[in-house]
């Protein structure tokens, strides 16, 4: 009997807005491919259409279940090729084709992506702020107490922040960020490459104050500035404030450090000679 050669799941990233912004490389895939699973197969229908791709959908979203999955993985064990797509950008980013792409993984087939449109990397380039260091940080959850904690959580991060959110709990959000970091700057990127695409730039106290009168719609990108490495500097030293030199040095060594690193972080820390350092550990032993 023939051998079945295991198919490929390839991960294809869609337009964000602009029905332009797809690669040559993923309208092949989508018209070679034996299946599209997509997470709306209406929308998805949609750009297909748009580009004469008659390729089979299949739907596969968030409460698709195992049976889902399991029927996909089969099609892949059977030698199939199968497109994975979500409504906008990049699958497996805030979707579940995560959880898909896992599944797959664990039997051994082959995983390909095939880049393009991301929401968070066309907010953050065009946002103004640092691109050297950013974190991705999703949906934030709607439940305010639970918002404020995974907030707090955050406030000593230096990276650029990335966050999805939806338009009705954006002044909401915003309010919470200004109360949990204070008045950094910050950009809402809403609609993107859409015909009605925006950009708000400035303080999360004037961007308060704006969506307070003014309410947004369409899907929304929020790009918050980190905590500046001068302020981070001097919430570490109020840190050490009540602690000896000793003291500094064995809380770094009970973290893991070999005395000798310790004692030259503690030295590069605080700003005082490494002499200084040894002399007082090794004076007061």
């Amino acid at each position: 009997m023939e051998r079945k050669v295991p198919g490929v799941l390839y991960l294809c990233a869609t337009p964000i807005g602009n029905l332009e912004d797809i690669t040559l490389r993923a309208l092949r895939i989508l018209k070679e491919a034996d299946c599209i699973a997509a997470e709306d197969t209406r929308h998805t229908r949609k750009l297909l259409s748009h580009y004469g791709i008659h390729t089979p959908l299949v739907s596969y979203h968030a409460h698709s279940g195992e049976s889902k999955e399991e029927h996909l993985i089969h099609r892949l064990l059977q030698g199939e090729t199968i497109a994975l797509v979500s409504d906008a950008g990049m699958p497996g980013i805030s979707d579940p084709g995560a959880d898909m792409v896992r599944q797959v993984l664990q039997h051994g087939l082959e995983v390909v992506p095939v880049p393009g449109p991301s929401a968070g990397i066309a907010a953050l380039v065009a946002s103004g702020l640092p691109t050297n260091k950013f974190v991705f940080e999703g949906f934030l959850s709607n439940q305010r107490k639970t918002r404020r904690k995974q907030l707090q959580a955050l406030q000593s991060e230096q990276r650029t922040m990335v966050f999805y959110e939806s338009p009705h709990r954006l002044a909401d959000t915003l309010k919470d960020m200004l109360a949990e970091f204070g008045d950094r700057p910050c950009t809402v990127a809403r609609e993107l490459t859409k015909l009605h695409e925006e950009f708000k730039r400035g303080t999360l106290s004037e961007l308060v104050a704006y969506y307070s009168e003014n309410h947004p719609r369409g899907e929304i990108t929020l790009i918050l500035a980190g905590l500046p490495q001068e302020e981070a500097a001097a919430r570490q030293q109020d840190q050490w404030a009540d602690l000896s030199l000793t003291e500094h040095v064995e809380t770094l060594v009970a973290q893991g450090y070999e005395k000798k690193e310790a004692i030259k972080q503690v030295a590069r820390l605080r700003g005082v000679p490494k002499r200084d350092v040894y002399a007082a550990v090794h004076g007061e032993a």
